[in-house]
């Protein structure tokens, strides 16, 4: 996505649709994401690798929980 990142893409949509669920991706470590400020409390992190299982449950707990992203 040129001239943005995924975090800058979720905020823009959620400004638009406030109850959208989130499910960040990445190949970074977590702690990583957490030193540069990329995530808040709330927010949901998948890291690559992942199985197709795993990605599948992400997405179900994503889509079934109530926690705000900001």
């Amino acid at each position: 996505m040129p001239g943005m990142n995924g975090h800058e893409l979720a905020e823009r949509l959620i400004a638009r649709r406030p109850d959208l669920k989130c499910l960040y991706m990445s190949g970074y470590p977590a702690d990583v994401i957490a030193h540069h400020g990329l995530l808040s409390l709330g927010q949901r992190l998948i890291q690559k690798p992942f199985s197709l299982r795993f990605l599948a449950r992400s997405v179900r707990e994503t889509l079934e929980t109530n926690l705000r992203r900001s």
